[in-house]
C-alpha cells in the first residue's frame, strides 16, 4: 500500500472520531444545560411507571380466592409434606395473569384468632389459584373448603407491627421440630382472646417467589461482604504478628511495652503481606445456595380489641411467640423504642402503608426477608394433632343456668382463667363415668341432674346408695319442681315410713298387655341369664303365667277393680295352688288355656322351682314386697317421660335379689321409651335415665345396651357411672363406647382406665389418667356433632354451681311433696297390703263368668298333681 493512501485513511479515522466526541461533548453540554428538565422528565417517567405498577398490582390483588383448612385431630404431617405444600404455594403465588407486577405475586397464610375457634388457618391467593389450593398434600386429614372474604367490625383500640428476619445475610433461623407443634407458642399467645371483649388477633405471613435478578444481587452482595470481612481478617492476622507498625495502634503499644524491643531497638519489622482465604461460596451464602424453596417472606401482625390494653397484651405475647425460631437468625419487629414508646407501624407515615399492605397482602419485604420453605415449616400448616388447643368458648359454651346446658366441670386456659363448660341437652346423648370410687362420679351426675330439672326436663336417677337424694334435695326445692318430684326410697327400715309402690302388671294406665309381658319376662330372664337355650322351660313357664295375669289385670281394670289387679307375687298361687289357678284360667281365651290344659300338666314339679326361686327372694325382704306386691302403681315411668317428672329411685342394695329389682326398673325403662312411638317426634321431651354402679346392672347389661342403641329417636337419654367398665360385658361395653357423646375417667387402676383412654386414640395415656388427683377427670364431649377433648377437667361441686339456688329450709316440704306425687303410704300399710293382695285377686276372679269348656283333658291330673 502506498504512503499517501495509509495517511489518507489514517486522517479519514481520527476525523471521525473528532466528530463523534463533539458530538458527544454537545450532547453532554446540551444535558448539562437541561439537567433540570432531563430530572423532572425521568421522575414523570418513573411516577408514571410506579403509577401503572400500582394500579396492575391492586388490580390483580382484588381478584383473590380463599381457602380454609381445618385439621381433623389426628393430622400429623411429615417434613415431605410440608416440603410439598410450601413449593404448592410458591407455585400458587406466581399464578396470576401474566402483566401481574412482582409485588403483587403473592400468597398469604392468615393465621386468626378471633374467639370463634383456638386458631383458623386461612391461604389466600390469586384467583387463578383455586384449583391449585385445592388439592392440599397433606391428604384427608386436612379438609380444604373455599370460603369468603372476612368482614371484620371496626373495634376500638388496634396495635400493628410488621415482623422480619433479623440476622447475618444468609443465616437461617433455628430448626424447629415439628413435635411439639411449633404453633404451640402462638396458640398459647392467642388462647386468652375473648370475644365478649372484641378480642381480635392475626399474623398474616405473605409469601413471593424469588426474583432470579433480585436474588443475583443479593448473592453477589453476599459474596462481597464475605470478601471484604476475609481480607479485614487477613490484614488484622498481619498486623497482630507484627506488620505495617506505623499504621496499627495496638502493635506500637504493644512494642513499646516489650522489653524485648528495648534490648534491639535496631531491629526492623518483618513485614507480612496480608493474604486473604478462599471463600467457601456455599458457606458464604448460606440459604441463598440454593434456588428451590426460596421465598420472599412479609410478616404482619395486627390485633384489635374494645378493652383498653387488651390489643396491646395480645401482641407483646405474639413477638414472645416468635422467640421459637431465634437462632443464627431471628423473626423481630420492627421499628425504634423510645422510653414508653414504639415508633413503628401504628405512627404516621408508617400507618398508611401498612394498612395498605394489610388490605391487598402488597409485598414489601424489609432487607432480610428472605426464607427458606424448612425454616418456616411451622407456619406452613394448620395446628397438627400434637398442638394443645385450648377451648373457647364459642366450641364448648360456659354453663348458666336456664340456658338449656348441662356443666360437664371446671376447665382452666391457658390463661389462668377457669370456667365451667357446659354442653348442650340436646348434644348430649349418653355418657360414660369410669373410674375410682369417691373421686367425683356421682357428684357431677348429681350437678348435672338437678340442672336437668332446672331446665324444667325430667329425669329418673338411680342410686344404689341411697344419699343422693338428700344431698340434692337443697337444690330441688323450688315450686316448680315440687309439682314434677318424685321419690321412690328402698332403703327404708322404719314401720312408719313412707313407701311408694310398682306393680309391673298394672293396667290402669293403658298399657298395651303384650309389651308388659315381654317388659316383665326379659328383665327376669336377662338378670338371671336365660335364654332359649339354658333355659327353655323356665322361659316358657314364666312366659304363661304373666300372660295370664296380665289378662286377670285386664279384666279387673275394665270392671273397675284396679284394687284387685295381681302382682308378681301372684305367680307362685298361680303355679302350685289348683283352685288359684283354675279361678284364673277364666280369664284367659281358648288358646291361652289350651297350654295350661294340655301341656303344663307333663311339667316335672321341680321346673317350677327354677321359676318360684327368685321370686321367693324378692318376696323375703319386706321393703321388696311392700314395694312390688300392691296393685295400682305410684311408679309410672312412661307418665314420667310425658310430664318432665323428676324420679329418685333408691334401690335398698347391688346383691343378687337387688340387681333382679334393678334389672326390673331399667327394663321398664326400654319397654316405657319404645311405647314411645306413639307420640310424634316433637312432641318427645327428653328423658334421662342415671344409672349409678353400673355394675350393680351386670344381669341388666343387655338392656343398658338396647337403651343406647335404641332410644335416642324417642327422645331418652342415658348417663352411666361405674368404676369397672372392663367388668360389664363386651357387648356392652362396647354399645356404651360407641354411642356415648360424653366420656371421662377419673384415677384407677390401669386395667379400668385403659377402657376409655383407649378411644382417645394416645392424646391421653393411662399413665397421666392414674395420677389424676380427687375430683379430677380426664372427658371428652359433643358439641354441635364435633367431639371435643380430651380434656383435663375439675368436677363440679353442688355448693359451687347451685349456691344460688339452696332451699334447706324449704327440704322437708320437697320431701312431702315427692312422697305425695308418688302416692307414698307407711311401710306397715304396703306390707299388710301386699299380704292380702292373693286373697284380692282370689275374691275378684270368683265374681268372673266360667270360662268357656275347652277340649283336652288333664286339668284334674294337674291339679291333684300340684296340689
Amino acid at each position: 500500500m502506498e504512503p499517501h493512501t495509509v495517511t489518507a485513511s489514517a486522517s479519514g479515522a481520527y476525523g471521525a472520531a473528532n466528530e463523534m466526541l463533539g458530538a458527544v461533548w454537545t450532547l453532554a453540554s446540551w444535558g448539562y444545560a437541561n439537567l433540570w428538565w432531563l430530572a423532572l422528565a425521568a421522575a414523570l417517567l418513573m411516577a408514571g411507571w410506579e403509577v401503572l405498577q400500582r394500579r396492575l398490582a391492586l388490580k390483580a390483588l382484588a381478584e383473590r380466592t380463599c381457602v380454609e383448612l381445618v385439621p381433623s385431630a389426628q393430622f400429623t404431617p411429615g417434613d415431605e409434606e410440608i416440603w410439598r405444600q410450601g413449593m404448592q404455594v410458591i407455585r400458587a403465588a406466581g399464578s396470576g395473569p401474566w402483566w401481574t407486577p412482582r409485588r403483587a405475586r403473592t400468597v398469604r397464610l392468615r393465621l386468626r384468632a378471633d374467639g370463634s375457634r383456638p386458631l383458623s388457618y386461612r391461604i389466600e391467593a390469586p384467583a387463578s389459584a383455586r384449583a391449585l389450593l385445592a388439592l392440599t398434600p397433606f391428604g384427608p386429614r386436612v379438609q380444604v373448603s373455599e370460603s369468603a372474604p372476612l368482614a371484620d367490625k371496626m373495634r376500638t383500640h388496634v396495635v400493628r407491627a410488621v415482623l422480619t428476619l433479623h440476622g447475618k445475610p444468609g443465616s437461617r433461623l433455628r430448626e424447629v421440630p415439628l413435635d411439639p407443634d411449633p404453633l404451640q407458642p402462638l396458640v398459647d399467645a392467642v388462647a386468652g382472646i375473648r370475644s365478649s371483649l372484641g378480642d381480635l388477633a392475626e399474623v398474616c405471613v405473605d409469601l413471593s417467589p424469588a426474583p432470579r435478578w433480585h436474588l443475583a444481587v443479593r448473592r453477589l452482595q453476599i459474596l462481597q461482604q464475605a470478601r471484604a470481612r476475609a481480607r479485614r481478617e487477613a490484614v488484622r492476622e498481619a498486623r497482630s504478628l507484627g506488620g505495617e507498625p506505623a499504621t496499627s495502634l495496638p502493635t506500637a503499644i504493644g512494642r513499646l511495652l516489650d522489653p524485648a524491643a528495648w534490648r534491639n531497638p535496631g531491629r526492623a519489622p518483618v513485614l507480612l503481606p496480608p493474604h486473604a482465604q478462599r471463600i467457601n461460596r456455599d458457606r458464604a451464602l448460606g440459604k441463598f445456595a440454593q434456588d428451590a424453596g426460596l421465598m420472599r417472606v412479609q410478616i404482619l401482625v395486627r390485633c384489635a380489641s374494645n378493652a383498653e390494653g387488651r390489643a396491646e397484651q395480645q401482641l407483646a405475647l405474639i413477638n414472645a411467640a416468635m422467640d421459637l425460631y431465634a437462632g443464627d437468625s431471628r423473626i423481630g419487629s420492627r421499628g425504634i423504642s423510645l422510653g414508653p414508646w414504639r415508633i413503628g407501624p401504628d405512627w404516621w407515615p408508617w400507618r398508611p402503608r401498612f394498612d395498605e399492605r394489610w388490605a391487598t397482602a402488597l409485598m414489601r419485604p424489609a432487607r432480610g426477608g428472605w426464607a427458606r420453605i424448612d425454616e418456616l415449616a411451622g407456619l406452613l400448616k394448620p395446628p397438627t394433632s400434637a398442638a394443645r388447643l385450648p377451648v373457647v368458648e364459642a366450641q364448648m359454651p360456659t354453663y348458666k343456668a336456664g340456658q338449656d346446658l348441662l356443666p360437664q366441670g371446671w376447665y382452666r386456659a391457658p390463661d389462668g382463667r377457669e370456667r365451667l363448660l357446659a354442653t348442650h341437652e340436646d348434644d348430649t346423648l349418653f355418657e360414660v363415668q369410669s373410674g375410682k370410687a369417691g373421686w367425683g362420679k356421682t357428684m357431677r351426675a348429681q350437678v348435672q341432674a338437678v340442672a336437668s330439672a332446672h331446665n324444667g326436663h325430667g329425669l329418673a336417677f338411680v342410686d344404689p346408695h341411697g344419699d343422693s337424694f338428700h344431698e340434692v334435695a337443697r337444690y330441688l326445692a323450688h315450686d316448680d319442681i315440687e309439682a314434677r318430684i318424685r321419690l321412690f326410697d328402698l332403703t327404708v327400715r322404719e314401720p312408719d315410713a313412707m313407701l311408694a309402690c310398682w306393680n309391673p302388671l298394672d293396667m290402669t294406665s293403658g298399657p298395651q298387655p303384650h309389651e308388659a309381658t315381654a317388659a316383665v319376662i326379659d328383665a327376669i330372664a336377662t338378670a338371671l341369664g336365660w335364654s332359649d337355650i339354658t333355659a327353655p322351660r323356665a322361659l316358657t313357664i314364666l312366659t304363661k303365667t304373666v300372660e295370664a295375669l296380665v289378662a286377670v289385670n285386664v279384666c279387673a281394670v275394665t270392671v273397675g277393680a284396679g284394687e284387685q289387679q295381681a302382682t308378681l307375687f301372684q305367680i307362685r298361687p298361680l303355679l302350685t295352688e289348683p283352685a288359684f289357678r283354675h279361678l284364673a284360667l277364666k280369664s284367659l281365651d281358648a288358646d291361652a288355656r289350651r297350654w295350661w290344659n294340655s301341656s303344663f300338666p307333663d311339667l316335672p314339679k321341680d321346673a317350677l322351682v327354677t321359676v318360684l326361686n327368685p321370686l321367693d327372694r324378692l318376696a323375703a325382704s319386706p321393703v321388696i314386697r311392700a314395694f312390688l306386691g300392691c296393685p295400682i302403681s305410684g311408679y309410672d315411668i312412661r307418665r314420667a317421660m310425658d310430664e318432665q317428672h323428676v324420679v329418685w329411685i333408691c334401690p335398698p342394695g347391688t346383691g343378687p335379689t337387688d340387681r333382679l329389682l334393678i334389672s326390673l326398673i331399667v327394663r321398664d325403662f326400654l319397654r316405657a321409651g319404645l311405647s314411645r312411638r306413639d307420640l310424634p317426634e316433637r312432641s318427645r321431651s327428653p328423658f334421662r335415665f342415671y344409672l349409678d354402679e353400673l355394675i350393680s346392672l351386670d344381669g341388666a347389661a343387655s338392656t343398658v345396651a338396647e337403651i343406647t342403641e335404641q332410644l335416642r329417636k324417642f327422645g331418652c337419654r342415658l348417663h352411666g357411672m361405674t368404676q369397672l367398665l372392663h367388668r360389664l360385658s363386651p357387648a356392652t361395653r362396647t354399645a356404651l363406647l360407641q354411642n356415648a357423646s360424653c366420656l371421662s375417667t377419673t384415677a384407677g387402676s390401669a386395667e379400668a382406665i385403659a377402657q376409655i383412654t383407649g378411644e382417645w386414640a394416645g392424646k391421653v395415656t393411662v399413665a397421666d389418667a392414674a395420677e389424676l388427683e380427687r375430683w379430677w377427670h380426664y372427658a371428652s364431649f359433643t358439641v354441635a356433632g364435633k367431639r371435643i377433648g380430651p380434656l383435663l377437667v375439675r368436677g363440679p361441686a353442688l355448693t359451687e354451681v347451685f349456691d344460688h339456688l339452696a332451699r334447706p329450709r324449704q327440704t322437708k316440704a320437697l320431701l312431702r311433696a315427692a312422697h305425695n306425687n308418688s302416692a307414698a303410704r307407711t311401710l306397715d300399710d304396703r306390707t299388710a297390703q301386699a299380704l292380702a293382695q292373693t286373697e284380692q285377686v282370689r275374691t275378684f276372679l270368683t265374681t268372673l263368668p266360667p270360662a268357656p269348656a275347652t277340649t283336652g283333658s288333664g286339668t284334674d291330673d294337674a291339679e291333684e298333681q300340684y296340689a
